[in-house]
């Protein structure tokens, strides 16, 4: 049998290195344990980025715009999410006052930095009236279209806070007995219409609370003056429009 002429393969073995000497299985445990370590380091470090600064927001509503502002109760996780206030049944857990008072509100840039040293994570809480904004709050679907019937017209809005479940349409302060006239002259006024004027509050973005994330639906015009408000008559027809008109959802279960 002929030999068929031609370059034969070569089979080239590599030596396998095996470290000189055997290695521990706790030096394998805490090796492991500092990749984990470093992993999780990198993580929480990452998630610290993405956290707002609520005490760099509080002194922005503080001093740049004259906002009195102090901190609310939060959220607690111990048993599920819920208002860390006594109140089992609270109704807006975590975006609400308790200690210190409403009253405790004010723009101090000492008083304000002191709260969020100590609770840099707790919620911004406004302090609706005086010198300060007051609020219409409405459902969000609601609000939606109240925000289109007003552009619709014309009419000029300032900032829009916005929860998952209820949108505000700050306003310009108002008194009780203006209040009262505007809601007078309505055939009907639903009671999902809420009203934050003196004595009342309002939580500021980025907040959170019982209801999610509070944010800007409209947010403000970037600079250090407070931003410029609409007065109230300017938007209760319009939010009362979008509360009663077709498909509104009068009747059902208040939100």
């Amino acid at each position: 049998m002929r030999e068929i002429l031609g370059r034969r393969p070569r089979f080239l073995s590599r030596p396998v290195k095996f470290p000189a000497r055997p290695v521990k299985p706790s030096t394998l445990l805490r090796q492991a344990r500092r990749a984990v370590g470093t992993l999780t380091a990198t993580a929480i470090n990452e998630r610290k980025k993405r956290r707002p600064d609520m005490l760099s927001e509080a002194l922005t509503y503080a001093t740049a715009w004259r906002w009195p502002v102090l901190p609310g109760v939060g959220l607690t996780t111990g048993r599920g999410i819920r208002c860390a206030c006594p109140d089992p049944e609270c109704t807006v857990p975590g975006a609400h006052p308790f200690e210190p008072g409403l009253l405790a509100a004010t723009t101090d840039r000492r008083m304000v930095g002191w709260w969020w040293t100590n609770r840099p994570t707790a919620p911004v809480i406004l302090a609706t009236g005086g010198h300060a904004p007051c609020a219409v709050s409405l459902p969000a679907l609601a609000a939606s279209r109240a925000l289109h019937t007003l552009d619709r017209r014309g009419i000029r809005l300032g900032p829009v806070i916005a929860t998952p479940a209820r949108w505000s349409i700050l306003v310009a302060p108002y008194t009780m007995e203006q209040l009262g006239e505007l809601l007078y002259a309505q055939d009907f006024v639903p009671g999902s219409l809420r009203f934050h004027g003196d004595g009342g509050y309002l939580a500021l973005p980025p907040s959170r609370t019982g209801q999610g994330q509070v944010r800007w639906e409209r947010a403000p015009l970037p600079g250090s003056a407070a931003p410029w408000v609409p007065d109230v008559e300017a938007v209760v027809d319009a939010v009362v429009d979008a509360l009663t008109g077709s498909g509104s959802g009068v009747g059902t279960p208040e939100v």
